[in-house]
C-alpha cells in the first residue's frame, strides 16, 4: 500500500487563523470563561483536574494537525483526550496549557481500498461493537467497559472477554493514521501498515502496545484479519457468539472463612495455569474473580461461553465445580442465564469504579504467569477482610488471560506480555478529597506487600509479567513504590523497550508526546 505523508502545516506565533488547509474550520476552541470550558476539565479519574489555557475539539485529522502546528509553535505543551478514561494526570497536569479533545472523531467505516474497517479515537468500545456488529456482523477482541475511547485503548494493546479466543485487539491492527512532529517542529498525518515493505512500518508496531501518548496523535486506526485474504469485510473481523452463556457466583463476606477465601483464589488461579492453552476447549470461555472487600458485603465469580457450542453448559459448570470444589460453602447466588453477546459488551454503566459520584480512584495492575501463592493470597484476605479504610468500593479483581494472546510471539508486537494466564486489578474508588490518603494507602500498601518479594512490583520472571500500560500507575516509576531495581520501563514493555524508543526517537524527536510514564528519548 501506499504511505506517507498526507497533511502539512505550520502556523506562525502571531497568526489566529480561522481555517485550516483546503478551507476547513478549524477545532472549536473553549477557554476559561467559556461556559463550556469547565465541562472539559475532568477525565474519568475526579482526583485530577486539569486547566489548559484552552481546549481543542477537533473534528477530522487536519483539525488536528493545525492544533498541534500551533501549539507547537507558540511553545505550549499539548496533550490529547479521546475517551477520557485514563488512571492517572496524563491529560490534566499543571504544564498542559493546549488540551486537543478527540471525542467527535467516531466514525467507523469499512475502507475497501485497504480491506480494513477505520476507526476514529473518539469512538468508544461499545459504539464500535454495536456499529461492527450490527453492519457487518463482526468485532475485535477489545475491552468490557463500553465507555472507554479507542483512542487510547487500542494503542495499549488490547484485552477483553474474547481475547482468550482470538487474541489482543492490536493483533488486528492493520494500519494507523498518526499526527507527528519532526525536528522542525511541523506538525504533519503520516500512515503506517503492518505491510513489511512500508518504510513506516515501525511506527505502526509501536502502536501496537506501546501506550498513548508517546509518538504522535492517533486520528485513525485500520482493523483486519491479517491471515485472511478477502474483500468481504463480513470475513475480515471475527464474529462473536451471537449469545453468551452467563454463570455467576456469589457468596457472602460472613459466611467466608479464611480457609474458603483460600481455596477460591488457589483454585482459580490453579484452573488457569491448567486451561490457557490456545487450543483448550475453555479458549472460549472468559470470565472474572471479584474479591471485593469486606464493606462490600460480597465476593462473586462469573465466568461466559459462547452459547452456541455443544456442550457450553456442562463446561461451565464444570469450571465452576472444578474452582469451587475446596471451598466448603455454598454460593447464595447460583445463576445461568443465556444473554445476546451485543447486550452483554454495550450495556451502559458497566466497568465503572463506583457510581456517577464516587470518581476519585486510584488503580494498579499485574499480569501473572503462575497462580498467587499462600503468602500472596493471605495478603489479599488481610487486606481485604476489614482493613480500614471499609470502602465497599475497594477490591482485587482477577481477569483471564492467556489462550490465543500467548500465540504470538513477544517481539512480534509491541505488546511483550504473552506468557500470562491472568491479569490483576486492585484499587479503591471514593468520593471526597478527604477521603484520599486513607484509600491511596490502602491500594499501594495491598499492591507493595503482595509483591514484597520483589520490591513491591510484579517484576516479570517466572511468576510475573509485569503490569499493563492501559491501566498506568506512577508509582511504579517512585522508588518509594518500586524498590526492585527494575525499571518501570521493564514492567511494561520488558525487552521491546529499546525498540520503542528508537521509535521515538525518529518520529517524536523533540518529546512533543510526553507523560509521566511516556517513552524517553535515548540518551
Amino acid at each position: 500500500m501506499a504511505t506517507g505523508t498526507l497533511l502539512g502545516g505550520a502556523v506562525s506565533a502571531d497568526a489566529e487563523p480561522r481555517l485550516v488547509a483546503g478551507g476547513e474550520e478549524r477545532a472549536a476552541t473553549i477557554a476559561a470563561g467559556d461556559p463550556r470550558y469547565d465541562a472539559f476539565l475532568r477525565g474519568d479519574n475526579h482526583r485530577f483536574v486539569g486547566r489548559p489555557d484552552h481546549v481543542r475539539v477537533a473534528t477530522s485529522t487536519r483539525q488536528v494537525v493545525d492544533a498541534v502546528s500551533e501549539a507547537v509553535a507558540r511553545g505550549r505543551r499539548i496533550a490529547v483526550r479521546s475517551g477520557g478514561h485514563g488512571w492517572e494526570d496524563f491529560t490534566t497536569s499543571s504544564d498542559i496549557k493546549v488540551l486537543l479533545d478527540l471525542s467527535l472523531m467516531d466514525q467507523v467505516q469499512f475502507d475497501r481500498s485497504k480491506r480494513a474497517f477505520s476507526i476514529e479515537p473518539g469512538t468508544t468500545l461499545g459504539e464500535a461493537y454495536r456499529s461492527l456488529y450490527s453492519r457487518w456482523g463482526v468485532a475485535f477482541p477489545g475491552g468490557d467497559c463500553p465507555e472507554v475511547g479507542v483512542g487510547g485503548h487500542i494503542v495499549g494493546g488490547g484485552h477483553g472477554p474474547l481475547s482468550r479466543r482470538f487474541g489482543a485487539t492490536v493483533d488486528y491492527l492493520h494500519a494507523v493514521e498518526v499526527v507527528v512532529v519532526d525536528r522542525s517542529g511541523r506538525a504533519r498525518a503520516v500512515v503506517a501498515s503492518r505491510d513489511r515493505h512500508d518504510p513506516n512500518r515501525e511506527l505502526w508496531w509501536a502502536h501496537t502496545g506501546g501506550g498513548g501518548g508517546n509518538f504522535g496523535i492517533v486520528t485513525k486506526y485500520w482493523l483486519r484479519d491479517p491471515d485472511v485474504a478477502s474483500a468481504d469485510p463480513t470475513a475480515l473481523l471475527p464474529k462473536p457468539p451471537a449469545r453468551w452463556l452467563v454463570g455467576d457466583l456469589m457468596w457472602r463476606w460472613d459466611s467466608l472463612t479464611e480457609q474458603a477465601f483460600h481455596a477460591l483464589v488457589r483454585e482459580h488461579g490453579a484452573w488457569f495455569e491448567r486451561n490457557s492453552s490456545a487450543h483448550s476447549p475453555y479458549a472460549n470461555l472468559s470470565g472474572w474473580l471479584v474479591l471485593g472487600h469486606r464493606a462490600g458485603g460480597f465476593v462473586s465469580l462469573t465466568a461466559m461461553i459462547d452459547d452456541s457450542l455443544p456442550d457450553a453448559a456442562g463446561l461451565l459448570n464444570a469450571h465452576f465445580g472444578e474452582i469451587t470444589a475446596r471451598m466448603g460453602v455454598a454460593p447464595v447466588v447460583d445463576r445461568r442465564q443465556s444473554v445476546p453477546w451485543l447486550y452483554r459488551m454495550t450495556y451502559p454503566g458497566a466497568g465503572k469504579w463506583g457510581d456517577r459520584d464516587t470518581r476519585r480512584y486510584k488503580a494498579k495492575s499485574a499480569f501473572l504467569r503462575k497462580a498467587y501463592s499462600d503468602g500472596q493470597i493471605s495478603t489479599l484476605y488481610r487486606y481485604l477482610d476489614g482493613a480500614a479504610p471499609a470502602n465497599p468500593n475497594a477490591l482485587v479483581i482477577l481477569l483471564p488471560a492467556g489462550g490465543r494472546v500467548n500465540s504470538v510471539p513477544a517481539g512480534a508486537t509491541a505488546l511483550a506480555h504473552r506468557g500470562s494466564v491472568l491479569k490483576m486489578i486492585c484499587g479503591a474508588s471514593w468520593r471526597t478529597e478527604a477521603e484520599d490518603a486513607a484509600n491511596l494507602a490502602w491500594v499501594r500498601g495491598l499492591y507493595r506487600d503482595l509483591y514484597a518479594d520483589s520490591g513491591g512490583v510484579p517484576v516479570p520472571g517466572e511468576a510475573s509479567e509485569g503490569a499493563y500500560i492501559n491501566y498506568a500507575d506512577a508509582d511504579l516509576a517512585d522508588p518509594v513504590w518500586n524498590a526492585s531495581g527494575a525499571p518501570w520501563t521493564s514492567l511494561y514493555y520488558q525487552g521491546n523497550y529499546p525498540r520503542l524508543q528508537a521509535v521515538k526517537k525518529r518520529w517524536d524527536p523533540r518529546d512533543v508526546f510526553r507523560h509521566a510514564l511516556s517513552v524517553r528519548l535515548p540518551d
